[in-house]
């Protein structure tokens, strides 16, 4: 039996080896555009080797990979093995028809298919995919793609993707299961999911996307732990589909869980030196209250802040929530790990391509062997904000060379300084007017401020040079210089005309951190001209040629989160000014004023402004017109410059005033546009008066102090090319005489 065996496996080897074929040659039939080299290429076998099933089979999946061919068969006869490629088309267009809600555009971004690549049907579903998808995003359940092959010569295609959109489907019914302690209407007024109405067409909040309810479902978590209900759950969040696929049914199941009040606060902390009785006033919520996992948060954040302030700069705090089910309370544990106290080993600029680093790191309050202090450097990175010199600023702290040394990462994107602005106006006394300006706000990277600008309209021109060095010196100390030269038609407001010519410098310095005092020197040659034969006897009176050499003061005290857009703080300031040093204008002069600023909401800022006023002339020198207060336009709308206060009745004169006081209440909200747009509407009221005249009596003069008023709305654009303002506002407070104005418009832009 062994030798019959043995004889049979001798035979099989034997012909097996008699039978085997050698390659001879490799011919490539069919190719166009491929050349055959090419193909061969990706062929596993080669001249010589021995033909095998495996060689063949790896060869035809090498030359399908490719995705130039769409088919390839193989064959061997008497050695000679043949290639035959059918080869894939090349796209020479690509079209969409039917769409109308996305642009082609829109739609050519999303596949990945282009105009002279190889057609595969591989590529076009999966590009069907990714525009189902994209219509999805946008509502478009119903939508149906149908592509379509147009076969051209030269094995060219034209790939037209027929697009039958549909109707929008909206989010029909949002509905709960499981809620006890608030009913569904308030937990929908948690979601960015909106239910349909027809009002809506602003936004999209009633279209069904799938990442924006699972963003939902997270806000409504936030929700309930804020309210107490620290074991709240989402069971399931359903959305269905009808049959018609025009309507979304969204089912929340939910598990509400008791509710929960805080209990006891404690601080377990690993660092030396440290007596956790420091860090109880940083607790922001009190024993008893209901729990909210937002208070947590806060208190984690104020405990790390007051502990950067002690020079533990990578400090890590983690709170333990313990609950309490018999007394439904939630005590909070808030372990404080190990960590030396951090000193400062250096500071790093980054990104700033025309900003010298001395103009950042002046900013930064911390330097190179100093103690770490988080409260420092969180007012570091909002001075440099401040700066308005950058896109974005970011601070980080990173380790040292050692445990106990830090390094801080200042890293900014820079902006366009430079401005071009142009702001206009309407009223019923001055008619349309243009301002016009250049300004660089970082000149030369050094941080100096150049300023021309002009003012050109039918009845005013005025031009302005002012030039500002804010570090004087390389220290806190700021100066600055300025010339004027303007020209003004009073005609319609005092029946005059008016010439100034002057400049200045000024120079000023901090008295602490949120005091700072400006000194300026100003001389200037004021000329009354052209005073109308008509003109009141005063302003006849007043007519020629005055020289003022003033100095003046402002004491300005400023507590603000941010100063170029304040949304919290104060700012206060005393203005005066004495004249007497050289000229013929003798007399002294005092504002005093004040801006709060109070967050209602999240982007709701509410503001409040205040100010007061007095001239007094000296020597027995009567204040003239010049000198004097004026309230209308842009500092009480409602009305025209110059709109209220002392009047020549007879001959509607507008005589300006010694004494005033205005303010303004406004409420700055959102109107439905992305928060990265900047836009927001604003309602306000300015309220206003003025009067006091010197050496002037008669029936003929309207000299009373009657309080002014106005409301209005506006709206607001920080836009590409720079800020705009729109105002229309109605004066409900006003005297017979006053002239109002109901429309003003800012406008500028940005280089």
């Amino acid at each position: 039996m062994r030798v019959h065996l043995l004889f049979l496996l001798a035979f099989i080897s034997f012909s097996a080896e008699a039978f085997a074929v050698t390659v001879r040659e490799i011919r490539v039939e069919g190719s166009q555009r491929v050349e055959p080299s090419t193909v061969l290429s990706y062929f596993t076998l080669r001249q010589g080797d021995e033909v095998t099933q495996d060689a063949l089979d790896n060869s035809l999946k090498n030359l399908f990979a490719t995705g130039l061919f769409a088919d390839v068969q193989l064959s061997e006869s008497q050695g000679i093995v043949f290639v035959r490629v059918v080869e894939n088309p090349i796209i020479n267009q690509i079209e969409f028809e039917g769409n109308k809600e996305l642009k082609d555009t829109d739609l050519l971004n999303e596949v990945t298919l282009r105009p002279r690549q190889v057609f595969t049907r591989t590529k076009v579903q999966n590009d069907m995919s990714r525009l189902y998808d994209l219509y999805r995003r946008d509502g478009y359940y119903s939508a149906k793609i149908d592509p379509k092959i147009i076969q051209l010569d030269q094995n060219r295609v034209n790939l037209v993707f027929e697009i039958a959109e549909g109707p929008v489907t909206e989010v029909s019914k949002i509905r709960f299961v499981g809620n006890q302690r608030y009913p569904d209407t308030e937990l929908r007024s948690v979601l960015t999911t909106q239910e349909y109405r027809w009002y809506n067409f602003l936004n999209s909040n009633d279209r069904y996307d799938q990442d924006r309810l699972s963003f939902d479902q997270e806000l409504l978590r936030q929700f309930y732990l804020k309210n107490g209900y620290a074991d709240f759950r989402i069971l399931s969040s359903v959305a269905e589909l009808s049959q018609d696929k025009e309507n979304f049914y969204i089912t929340m199941t939910l598990e509400e869980g008791p509710r929960y009040k805080m209990g006891e606060a404690k601080i377990n902390a690993q660092l030396r030196d440290l007596d956790p009785k420091r860090l109880l006033k940083t607790i922001t919520y009190k024993r008893n209250q209901w729990y909210n996992a937002e208070d947590v948060k806060t208190t984690t954040e104020a405990m790390t802040n007051a502990l950067g302030d002690m020079q533990y700069a990578f400090v890590e705090i983690t709170p333990d929530i313990i609950r309490n089910p018999q007394t439904r309370t939630i005590d909070i544990v808030y372990n404080i790990g190990e960590s030396p106290r951090v000193f400062v080993e250096r500071v790093n600029i980054a990104g700033n391509l025309a900003t010298r680093d001395k103009v950042i790191r002046r900013q930064v309050e911390l330097i190179e062997g100093d103690p770490f202090n988080q409260t420092k450097l969180a007012k570091s990175e909002q001075n440099i904000k401040d700066l308005g010199y950058f896109e974005s600023v970011d601070i980080k702290t990173v380790a040292g060379a050692t445990p106990d040394k830090s390094i801080i990462d200042v890293k900014v994107a820079e902006k366009s300084t430079g401005e071009v602005s142009l702001g206009g106006g309407f009223s019923t006394s001055d008619g349309p007017l243009a301002d016009f300006s250049i300004r660089e706000r970082n000149l030369l990277g050094k941080g100096q401020d150049l300023v021309l600008s002009s003012t050109i309209a039918g009845k005013r021109t005025e031009f302005d040079v002012s030039f500002t060095e804010p570090y004087f010196l390389d220290r806190d100390l700021s100066a600055g210089i300025d010339a004027f030269h303007t020209t003004r038609d009073q005609q319609d407001e005092s029946s005059f005309d008016q010439k100034r010519t002057g400049g200045g410098f000024r120079f000023g310095f901090p008295l602490s951190d949120k005091w700072r005092n400006t000194w300026r020197y100003r001389f200037e040659n004021n000329q009354i001209t052209n005073v109308d034969t008509d003109a009141s006897r005063f302003i006849k009176d007043q007519e020629g040629k005055r020289t003022t050499s003033a100095i003046s003061q402002r004491l300005l005290y400023e507590d603000l989160d941010s100063t170029l857009e304040p949304t919290e703080g104060v700012r206060s300031w005393l203005d005066t000014e004495l004249a007497g040093l050289g000229g013929n204008a003798k007399y002294i002069s005092g504002k005093l004023g004040g801006s709060y600023f109070y967050p209602v909401a999240k982007n709701v800022v509410f503001s409040l402004l205040g100010e007061g006023g007095a001239i007094e002339g000296l020597s027995d020198e009567n204040v003239q017109i010049n000198e004097r207060y004026f309230l209308g336009g842009s500092n009480l709308r409602g009305f025209a410059r110059a709109g209220i206060g002392p009047r020549d009745l007879t001959t509607d004169d507008s005589l300006g005033g010694n004494l005033y006081y205005r303010s303004a209440a406004e409420l700055k909200f959102p109107i439905g546009f992305p928060d990265d747009m900047g836009v927001a509407g604003h309602a306000f009221t300015d309220l206003g008066a003025l009067w006091e005249l010197d050496g002037t009596s008669g029936t003929d003069i309207a000299d009373e102090n009657s309080l002014r008023g106005s409301a209005g709305l506006g709206f607001s654009w920080r836009s590409p090319m720079g800020p705009l303002r729109l105002d229309f506002s109605q004066a409900y407070l006003k005297k017979d005489y006053d002239e109002t104005e109901f429309f003003r418009f800012s406008f500028g832009t940005r280089f």
